[in-house]
């Protein structure tokens, strides 16, 4: 593995990281129940980005090619399913939350699209194997986010009657 790679991961690393931290503060200001659950299940799945991540630098410094072995499979779905009923009963309007939920959403669609040029362009199985896993991961956050974002959006035209009149 090059430098060039070394350096895609502290990339990846430091995507995680920022994730991470956008998530964290939105649990923190937050008031909507639903909401502060749906960001810590996100915190929570950007830590273990970061953790496996920090374990594939190791052993790229080490001249190992990346471990996509215990890479574990499953997703968000479901804990989701149950907050998105709750957050868009939650949020009002054009808000904070419906903000913060938007902009996460073009978080995680940056994160598909760079883990998915890394796959693309991976050097090695291994590599290939772990950014595939996190484009999927990924991909989970987003379509969660757009959900989400997309009933908001609909509950605001609802709620304000932005509907074609006949």
């Amino acid at each position: 593995m090059t430098d060039k790679r070394i350096d895609i991961v502290k990339g990846a690393i430091l995507l995680e990281h920022k994730g991470k931290a956008l998530y964290e503060s939105v649990t923190e200001t937050t008031k909507i129940e639903g909401v502060k659950e749906l960001f810590k299940m996100l915190v929570r799945e950007e830590q273990k980005h970061i953790n496996l991540l920090t374990k594939q630098y190791s052993r790229i410094l080490k001249g190992q090619s990346p471990d996509a072995s215990d890479l574990e499979q499953g997703d968000a779905t479901v804990t989701a399913a149950i907050i998105s009923s709750e957050v868009v009963k939650e949020v009002h309007g054009a808000g904070y939350e419906a903000a913060v939920i938007s902009a996460a959403l073009e978080f995680e669609k940056n994160a598909v699209n760079f883990y998915s040029k890394q796959a693309e362009e991976a050097e090695s199985e291994g590599e290939q194997k772990l950014y595939r896993w996190l484009v999927r991961w990924e991909k989970t956050h987003m379509m969660i986010l757009a959900k989400l974002d997309n009933e908001i959006r609909e509950q605001i035209w609802y709620d304000n009657q932005f509907w074609p009149l006949d």
